[in-house]
């Protein structure tokens, strides 16, 4: 019950946006259990009519006390007054039969059936309808709550359980509002319904018939706690499988350059086994609850017989209350598999809740300050970061004054790409501060920041959309004559018209028909595009051969014009055209000034620049192809 109720507070602020279809819904599961327990009542008024000579044995029935005697009055009187009504309509042993009698005869139960199944059908529609709502918000809430994350959340979750969250996690919450929610209103009214029916014929009857029914309540709990263990282990096999299916197809060309596809698949086998292990745990705990119920009922049925035997009741009672038996146990076994449907959902809910309740580490100020020019520099006073327990900066001081072109050089690990991640502000510094224009980046709207920023980075991203579309990501509302603007100066428009549907092709997932220089040149038209003052390059041609370099670099080189620029690179010739290079190494600034200065002051930078051919030559670069 603690799991049910888990999960309906987790989706009552979805359900409360439905509550209308949601009523109805509740409404019509409600009437489906009344014109359940209406069955009872039919086959036994039926049958009592149909055989009425058994109903002689009533009289031989010992005197009751009082109390009894005023209740079967009551009783009594109900059947005069319902046989009144009914009479006319229902056939009758020892009478002539006229049409009215035909048609009741042959409408009753199809009438009976007929409702019950409309009364279900909308029941079972409005449920499903809110279902699929409420799980379609959820998902867009849970890719919100992700994309609000702070960097750090993306390095150590996995792709498998991002992914996980968004449809395994929901789509478990979906099927269990789907099914779960109709059920939990029809079932237990359907139940309560009969029972009542049962009890205003022979409420004795109807104790003696559910004297096994606490026998039900023990399997359901022993199996629904096994079917929250196994779904708990499944989800968890479930994500480290979906993570090794992403590494594998994301990594394809690899896996199939060393011939891994053989050890790949048996990875993913073996997981697939794990997975159909646990899957199969949580079947069985589910089926199983269906033959302990029924072998249950079964036993109630036999005590039913010995009892209305014993008591010499007539055939109609025994009738009417196997129909209500019937009618009774078949939504306890409902509500026994919808209580293990709903332990199984537990684990996602949890897992839901745990993604819901995630905060950014790096937070918008309360009453963020506006900027929407970019006018003096770029300082960073005394700023250190770390990822973990190691320093990756360490006190580093720096000014960029607007229009200045920055090289930033140095080892793998030295915290390049950390001094563009703190600009962006992925991250906050540990310790001091990053100024724009004398302002604290952390007191200024991330999205006047960021739109004051455009990214050319080693990591090519382009998305499932058409060359157009593409490009005009880095502005919002961008035109058709904006985009070819762009695309113009990124020198890509007329390989762009080369294409089937020119601007309106699709370039595939990632961009993977094109090549490494298009795709990059196409990043370039996003951020020409997006005409921000400020220009960071993050090891924008390191992917690249020296052929689609030069194409990039180009491109690069006019983008660069008229903007401050910051450039981070591994390959030191791209930064040859910079005013100013700074080296970092174990997070601070080691050397700083021009390119042809450091070549000559044979420093760190002048060994990086050798071991790459880069050599100065009469106090210029002379730049050695090897």
């Amino acid at each position: 019950m603690n799991h049910i109720l888990k999960v309906l507070r987790f989706g009552l602020p979805y359900l409360r946006r439905y509550w209308i279809r949601l009523a109805a819904g509740v409404l019509f599961g409600i009437l489906f259990g009344a014109t359940s327990a209406t069955f009872v009542w039919g086959t036994k008024t039926l049958i009592g009519r149909v055989a009425p000579e058994t109903e002689a044995r009533a009289h031989l029935k010992k005197e009751k006390p009082g109390r009894e005697q005023k209740l079967d009055r009551i009783k009594a009187e109900l059947d005069r007054r319902t046989r009144e009504w009914v009479d006319p309509w229902l056939p009758y042993a020892g009478r002539p039969v006229d049409w009215r009698q035909v048609l009741g005869g042959l409408l009753l139960f199809p009438a009976l059936v007929a409702v019950r199944g409309i009364m279900a059908y909308l029941s079972a529609y409005c449920m499903a309808w809110v279902g699929e709502q409420v799980v379609n918000d959820l998902r867009t809430d849970v890719l919100i709550r992700l994309s609000t994350l702070s960097l750090d959340y993306f390095n150590r979750a996995t792709m498998g359980d991002m992914v996980t969250h968004v449809n395994g996690d929901t789509a478990t919450l979906q099927r269990c509002l789907r099914v779960g929610c109709a059920d939990l209103v029809q079932q237990p009214m359907t139940a309560i319904g009969v029972l009542v029916a049962l009890c205003v014929i022979d409420w004795r009857l109807t104790l003696a018939a559910m004297i096994f029914f606490p026998a039900c309540v023990i399997p359901v709990v022993v199996m629904g706690r096994r079917a929250r263990l196994a779904a708990r282990a499944s989800t968890k096999v479930g994500v480290t499988q979906a993570s090794l299916l992403y590494e594998i197809l994301s990594g394809i060309r690899v896996v199939k350059a060393f011939g891994l596809e053989a050890m790949q698949v048996e990875r993913f086998r073996r997981f697939s086994r794990q997975l159909v292990r646990q899957n199969l745990k949580g079947v069985r705990a589910k089926e199983l609850v269906n033959p302990i119920i029924e072998t249950v009922s079964v036993m109630g049925f036999g005590l039913l017989v010995v009892y209305i035997t014993y008591q010499n009741r007539p055939v109609s009672d025994m009738v009417g209350f196997l129909t209500g038996l019937i009618f009774f146990y078949t939504p306890v076994k409902k509500v026994a598999q919808l209580h293990v449907m709903f332990e199984q959902t537990a684990f996602g809910v949890q897992r839901l809740l745990q993604i819901m309740t995630e905060r950014p580490t790096v937070k918008e100020a309360a009453a963020p300050r506006r900027l929407l020019e970019f006018k003096s520099g770029v300082v960073f006073d005394q700023v250190s970061f770390s990822y973990g327990r190691e320093p990756v900066l360490r006190e580093l001081s720096l000014e960029i004054p607007r229009g200045t072109r920055l090289g930033v050089a140095g080892e793998s690990g030295s915290g390049k790409s950390t001094l563009v991640n703190l600009l962006f502000r992925f991250f906050d510094p540990v310790q001091g501060v990053i100024r724009i224009d004398g302002v604290d980046l952390r007191q200024i709207a991330n999205a006047d920041l960021r739109q004051l920023m455009a990214l050319v980075s080693q990591d090519i991203v382009l998305f499932d959309m058409t060359v157009a579309e593409n490009i005009a990501l880095g502005r919002e509302g961008a035109t058709r004559e904006q985009i070819e603007a762009a695309a113009r100066a990124a020198f890509v428009h007329e390989f762009i018209l080369s294409l089937p549907q020119g601007y309106e092709t699709r370039i595939g997932e990632r961009g993977v028909t094109l090549s490494g220089g298009q795709r990059q040149r196409l990043c370039i038209a996003r951020a020409f595009i997006r005409n921000a003052p400020i220009l960071v390059l993050d090891e924008a041609t390191a992917s690249l051969d020296s052929k689609a370099e030069a194409e990039v670099q180009a491109a690069i080189d006019r983008l660069a014009e008229h903007r401050t620029v910051i450039a981070v690179a591994h390959r030191l010739s791209t930064l040859a055209a910079m005013d100013r290079v700074i080296v970092l190494a174990e997070g601070r600034i080691v050397e700083s000034g021009g390119f042809d200065e450091l070549l000559l002051r044979g420093g760190v930078f002048a060994s990086m620049a050798a071991r790459q051919g880069i050599l100065p030559s009469g106090g210029s670069a002379e730049i050695v192809e090897i």
